[in-house]
């Protein structure tokens, strides 16, 4: 796998913030992050960390799983989303 997660900007994660408690402060009231501009975020240089998949790994995840692991989680949550 790439060393860095690589997102295609679909914008299905920042569509479906209601499947997660941990986003509800980002939640426009609608599921949608009140971010989300088109399929691009419009504060991604200072996004949370939240958002940062390669930041999250590196401070929550990194001694549990491996990088490819986690980056095939993520994969296959961006699959059901787009619902492949």
């Amino acid at each position: 796998m790439s060393n860095q997660f690589i997102c295609d900007k679909c914008g299905m994660c920042c569509r479906n913030l209601r499947l997660s408690p941990l986003y509800a402060e980002l939640d426009d009231g609608t599921g949608v992050c009140k971010y989300l501009e088109g399929n691009l975020c419009s504060i991604y240089e200072t996004r949370p960390l939240l958002c940062r998949i390669d930041d999250c790994y590196e401070l929550f995840f990194k001694s549990t799983m491996s990088k490819d692991d986690f980056y095939k989680l993520n994969y296959d949550v961006c699959k059901q989303l787009k619902g492949e």
